[in-house]
């Protein structure tokens, strides 16, 4: 079980990596105007995306297993049904990414650099209170 908990850390860290990184490569994006950084830019932003989504898979299969065969059984784990409630967040901002690059790829991206700077705060918030959940376990 704790070789699935190592796992799991790992492929969780990397894919906030990737969730921290994506909106930085956003917020260079909505300022260039440039064609060639521009083109530079989505490139970037479309392998990281990819490579984040493949390491979403195993960190949530890891947890889903640790879930199902682990500590997540039994009565009174208010800790870990907030927890799951802010993963599937987590699932959503990854989505929402996505979204995001798909509008910059069509040229019409409507938020400011402004914007995307706050936008890039809300998996570090996440990624925060998931790990006072369960390292704490307040309730």
């Amino acid at each position: 079980m704790l070789w699935i908990k190592a796992l799991h850390i790992v492929f969780v860290t990397s894919w906030f990596a990737g969730l921290f990184y994506l909106p930085r490569i956003f917020v260079n994006l909505a300022q260039e105007s440039e064609t060639v950084s521009r083109e530079r830019l989505l490139g970037m932003a479309r392998r990281l995306y990819r490579f984040t989504t493949l390491l979403a898979f195993p960190a949530l299969a890891f947890g889903a297993w640790l879930l199902t065969y682990g500590f997540g059984r039994g009565p009174g784990n208010g800790w870990l049904h907030a927890k799951l409630f802010l993963v599937l967040l987590v699932i959503g901002y990854h989505h929402a990414c996505g979204s995001l690059l798909k509008k910059f790829e069509l040229g019409k991206n409507t938020r400011s650099h402004k914007w995307f700077r706050w936008f890039n705060e809300v998996p570090v918030i996440l990624l925060l209170i998931i790990v006072i959940l369960v390292v704490v376990k307040p309730f």
